[in-house]
């Protein structure tokens, strides 16, 4: 593909190749005769004859319908005659040229290699950081808009064309080239931006594992430094993704079920995680504690066996029900349809506890949990949405668990690839006890809400952090976290943020690290926050005279010219310097 425009000319040479060779020879005919065919006679008797330079000045204006004059001289009858004949020889040519050329923009090759030459211009001019998004489906549309609002740019590659053109009807603040091709072709990854050094991460989401496979492999073997997200439904893709050293691999079933192991283990942990890891803008609802009891688990495909795995892992009697025959001898289980009654009463719902609907159906699921209510209103439900259209139908249900995978891989891709130290926080939160998990769920959404959180890391180098990484080396005055996390304004108020985790070379991560403690130059911070704070905390960071006025409350001028005048002018009546 790295010849695309050239491609595109010679596919257009290649179809208007006959048009233009009758064209050629048409006008070179017309020429030749009124060079050849006699004119009046001039002022000796003798006929005259048009030059070549004339008859091609002639021919040019008459067959672009510009004019018609006869020069330079008035025309003899013979030539008159010849000039009628290319009239309509030369609309004949252009009568065929054009309609060559409606039919080849109607090509779909040809618009198609318009369209690969636009996105490798696009590719080719990007400046700022992306991310290469391989499937636009609705977990690429999720985590597209999410990183739209984040400000980062993707890159978007799809084989249905649907979702392409669904793309471009996007209002995003930013252009995200997307093109119609497979992924699982290295040439095209590379096309689509992934050896630039530009690219921060691929994202792999089609709905076809070995697709993923290869996306994983071209990317470890191609950019071994950037890393790669890879949906994996199946056990056996997800080891060979990570025989290839793929880190991240994200199986939504396998993920949430940990989820529900984390929720039935420490119920303040999963809010904690499931409120860090929301996507931006959205507003978290507590969830009921998963009751202890027994459960009744409907449908036991690849979703139903993870959710069986887990609550029996929490030592928790389950009873499963699926229309095939059961074939797994260790496990209680019941033929038939869970939406159906006599099923469900078979299975003991009256006395259950909790219900899980995990077929593959949205509409069997949503008929599995309004049948089981009425039977037993008090059931904790757990309901698989498979589709993100029917959120509507699925609200108006209003389940305590709601599993929809496109949101579960979003959040793990974008807890991942933008904020890398979150994942360090987060798996010290999966490890913690129930109490500490809610002191401090208590105090980030006492100050925070529990509206999701924009979270973000920032090391204090040169490159993140100018202004203070200069003050820190300098070693003069050694600023504690608190004194920065003020906002840059007249009464320095604090921000509106927490930070969650400093990690310092040489020392074990802290998480929730003391506000007193002073800070040293090369220390990552991670933050949870309003976008707001993050702001204010960027201009403190990179402005020197922010930076000043934030620790010290002074607002000393800017600039050399204005630091030589302050600093020859005298000092106010009782002001120690």
């Amino acid at each position: 593909m790295d010849n695309a425009p050239t491609s595109t000319i010679f596919l257009v040479l290649r179809r208007l190749r006959a048009p233009l060779l009758t064209l050629i020879v048409i006008f070179a005919v017309s020429v030749l005769g009124l060079t050849l065919v006699p004119g009046p006679p001039d002022a000796s008797g003798m006929p005259q004859r048009m030059s070549f330079f004339h008859a091609t000045y002639f021919l040019s204006y008459t067959a672009t319908t510009i004019g018609f004059g006869e020069i330079p001289y008035a025309f003899s009858e013979q030539q008159r005659l010849w000039v009628t004949i290319c009239i309509y020889l030369s609309v004949i040519g252009w009568a065929y040229t054009l309609g060559t050329v409606f039919a080849m923009l109607q090509d779909k090759n040809f618009l198609n290699a318009l369209a690969v030459q636009r996105f490798a211009r696009q590719v080719r001019r990007l400046r700022e950081a992306f991310f290469l998004v391989c499937g636009y489906g609705e977990t690429g549309h999720l985590i597209c808009q999410a990183l739209d609002e984040m400000g980062y740019r993707a890159v978007v590659i799809d084989k249905d064309e649907g979702k392409i053109a669904d793309l471009e009807l996007q209002s995003y603040s930013a252009d995200m080239p997307a093109l119609c091709a497979d992924a699982s072709v290295p040439d095209t990854l590379v096309f689509a931006g992934l050896t630039k050094p530009q690219c921060r991460g691929v994202i792999a989401l089609t709905d076809h594992d070995p697709t993923n496979l290869a996306i994983a492999i071209a990317a470890r073997l191609l950019a071994p430094s950037i890393p790669a997200l890879c949906r994996a439904e199946h056990a056996d893709t997800a080891a060979n993704m990570a025989s290839f050293g793929t880190r991240h691999i994200i199986n939504p079933f396998e993920k949430f079920g940990e989820y529900m192991a984390l929720a039935l283990r420490s119920p303040s942990a999963y809010h904690l995680l499931l409120w860090l890891t929301g996507l931006p803008g959205t507003t978290v609802t507590r969830h009921r504690e998963p009751p202890r009891g027994k459960w009744v688990l409907c449908g036991y495909g690849s979703f139903g066996k993870v959710m069986a795995t887990t609550l029996e892992k929490a030592d928790l009697p389950l009873t499963i029900i699926d229309k095939k025959v059961f074939v797994d001898p260790p496990r209680i289980g019941v033929k038939g349809d869970g939406a159906c009654g006599d099923a469900l009463g078979n299975a003991g719902i009256g006395n259950a506890v909790g219900i899980v609907a995990a077929t593959g159906n949205d509409i069997d699921n949503l008929s599995i949990v309004v049948t089981a209510r009425t039977m037993n209103p008090k059931l904790f439900t757990v309901l698989r949405q498979n589709q993100v259209a029917n959120r509507t139908l699925f609200n108006a249900v209003e389940s305590d668990f709601a599993v929809v995978p496109s949101e579960i891989i979003a959040h793990e891709c974008l807890a991942t690839l933008t904020t890398p130290l979150l994942a360090v926080f987060l798996d010290a939160v999966r490890q913690a006890d129930d109490g500490w998990a809610r002191s401090v769920l208590e105090r980030l959404t006492d100050k925070l809400g529990w509206t999701v959180p924009a979270v973000w890391s920032v090391q204090l180098s040169a490159s993140q952090a100018p202004a203070l990484h200069r003050l820190l080396m300098l070693g003069d005055a050694v600023p504690s976290l608190a004194a920065i996390l003020r906002a840059p304004l007249t009464d320095r108020p604090e921000l509106g943020c927490i930070p969650l985790l400093l990690v310092r070379h040489g020392h074990a991560p802290q998480l929730l690290p003391d506000l007193d403690q002073p800070l040293q130059a090369g220390d990552h911070l991670l933050f949870a926050g309003r976008e707001s704070a993050r702001k204010e905390l960027g201009l403190t960071l990179f402005n020197e005279h922010s930076l000043r006025f934030v620790l010290t409350g002074r607002d000393s001028p800017g600039g050399l010219v204005w630091e030589w005048l302050a600093g020859r002018r005298p000092p106010d009546a009782g002001e120690t310097r």
